[in-house]
């Protein structure tokens, strides 16, 4: 990477500038030349004075000065490259260098020559930590950050004092991630506090902070301050469930909030009450998690009427939520009502096995659906039914996730017309699906024909019962789906089978694939020859194929 030197002053438009080697070293050449031409010159002092002319010491001036930024900007360039990294326009992206103290120093070293710099990233470097006041001493140098990313950086007490501080010195600042930064519980009034009325603040990502019932308190105090808000990740945080009631309070306030993430927050069956009251106040929300709270099931039985008010959602996601047969009946009449809804997620909910006839019959009323995960929920033939036929008035659908329900095994042509029909459908996950031969077959007959065409992920592990001539089937055929690039068809941790003559047409196949890059399979034995064919491969493809056989025997 042809890095570049990067100039003290800016473009028009205020962007940095840089200049490139070879006109650095002119300008360093000439610097030098002035430099010569101050020491050989014979001066010729008149009889009022001695000293130099005032010209020629501001030329002195001038040529050190230029020596001396020639050489800072050398360093800075060896910085970066050091790196692999450059500062690009007006962000500076250092996340996930392995950044050791004596480079944060640099770092810093570096931040007066980006007066302009918006974007900071040095997240997931965990030297970071401890060395935070270094960096927020000399924030007032780059006051126009408007996007600071510090995610698991091992921030220290002292480190989140010293940030609440400096955040006095950027006041354009938009977004603000200090995810997975255990110190930051127990400290958020710390760190917030700074943020005032009109703060311009509109993305706030905390995940896993161990923040503290007290800290989901004062967010509820703080969020009407942040008219702003846009994002709001608190995810991963446990004990703000109990704090739940002056959150949805603050909520109330944040009109503009387009995404609100609360996955495994504690939250409980109360929770969906208090948010219930609050949807009505987000009319412009557009993504709502409440994944993996265990205890949240039970919780829309009497209270989903007001998450209907939510008409521009686009992704739902209550995966793993422990949802009841009250539940899934609640929300199969709020659901259907989410017009623009592009991406639900009602995975690892097993009690909806059979309750969800009805919920997955009517899912056929959202048509700009793009993402449906439904793994893990226990599905019986008849919601299986419902699911496929519901499943052919969903035209836009790209993502497609049925595994680990049993029922799909034996009964995958209920999904033919809906498999025929997705032209759009690019991941398809039947993952532990007991599948069989029959349903093998008629997978590669739809590919066959044509069909699949934009598949890019398929997933057909732990399916054992699948027989050598239903492998051969697909993997003759497998050639055809051009865009492919993931396919797994590893066995059970617990299985170990003999690969057939079926493993060279997937090797044929798999040469004509131009886009594929990983293909799982794990736990078949392979004989003497074919291995050493997959050796031969692995020598031919090693740079674009990652073959996973591990586990092989």
């Amino acid at each position: 990477m042809a890095l570049q030197r990067m100039a003290l002053h800016s473009s028009p438009k205020g962007e940095i500038e840089f200049l490139s080697s070879s006109k650095l070293r002119s300008s360093k050449a000439k610097s030098r030349k002035e430099s010569n031409d101050l020491e050989t010159t014979d001066f010729q002092p008149s009889d009022e004075t001695q000293k130099p002319a005032p010209l020629d010491t501001a030329k002195a001036l001038s040529s050190e000065m230029g020596l001396e930024l020639g050489c800072r900007m050398e360093k800075n360039e060896q910085f970066l490259q050091k790196l692999g990294k450059q500062a690009v326009d007006k962000g500076l992206d250092l996340n996930n260098c392995r950044l050791t103290t004596a480079d944060v120093r640099e770092m810093v070293a570096l931040l007066p020559f980006l007066p302009d710099l918006e974007k900071l990233d040095i997240s997931w470097n965990d030297f970071v930590g401890g060395t935070l006041p270094l960096i927020t001493e000399q924030m007032h140098l780059v006051n126009k950050l408007k996007s600071l990313r510090l995610g698991s950086c091992r921030l220290t007490t002292d480190d989140v004092r010293a940030l609440g501080e400096a955040l006095k010195a950027i006041p354009d600042l938009e977004e603000l991630n200090l995810s997975w930064n255990s110190k930051v519980g127990g400290n958020v009034p710390l760190i917030l506090q700074e943020f005032q009325a009109g703060s311009k603040i509109r993305m706030l990502e905390l995940v896993d902070c161990a923040l503290t019932s007290e800290d989901g308190t004062f967010m509820g105090q703080l969020l009407p301050v942040l008219q702003s808000l846009e994002v709001l990740d608190l995810s991963m945080n446990r004990n703000i469930g109990g704090s739940l009631n002056s959150i949805a309070q603050g909520l109330k306030s944040t009109s503009s909030l387009k995404v609100l993430k609360l996955q495994s927050c504690g939250l409980s069956q109360k929770s969906v009450t208090l948010l219930d009251a609050v949807f009505r106040y987000l009319s412009e929300l557009r993504k709502l998690d409440l994944s993996c709270n265990k205890e949240l099931g039970g919780g829309f039985e009497d209270s989903p009427a007001q998450l209907a008010t939510l008409e521009h959602l686009e992704v739902l996601d209550l995966h793993q939520c422990s949802l009841t047969a009250g539940d899934v009946v609640s929300l199969t009449q709020v659901i259907p009502l989410l017009s623009h809804l592009q991406e639900l997620d009602l995975s690892a909910n097993q009690k909806m096995g059979s309750s969800s006839e009805n919920l997955l019959s009517r899912l056929r009323f959202l048509p700009a659906l793009k993402s449906l995960l439904i793994s893990n929920c226990a599905l019986e033939r008849e919601t299986f039914t419902a699911l496929a036929e519901a499943s052919i008035h969903l035209p836009a659908l790209e993502v497609f996730n049925l595994s680990w329900n049993k029922c799909v095994g034996g009964n995958l042509k209920l999904l033919l017309e809906t498999l025929k029909l997705s032209t759009s459908l690019q991941v398809l996950r039947l993952s532990s699906c007991s599948l069989v031969t029959e349903d093998v077959a008629l997978l590669a007959s739809v590919i066959q024909t044509g069909h699949l065409a934009r598949l890019q992920k398929l997933d057909l592990s732990y399916n054992d019962s699948v027989c050598d001539a239903g492998w051969a089937i697909f993997c003759q055929n497998l050639w055809l789906l051009k865009e492919l690039t993931e396919l797994d068809i590893s066995l059970r941790p617990s299985t170990f089978r003999d690969c057939g003559q079926w493993f060279r047409h997937l090797l044929c196949s798999v040469t004509r694939l131009p886009e594929i890059t990983e293909i799982g399979m794990k736990r078949w034995i392979l004989p003497p020859s074919l291995e050493e064919e997959l050796e031969c491969f692995d020598r031919d493809h090693r740079s674009s194929i990652r073959f996973d056989h591990g586990g092989c025997q």
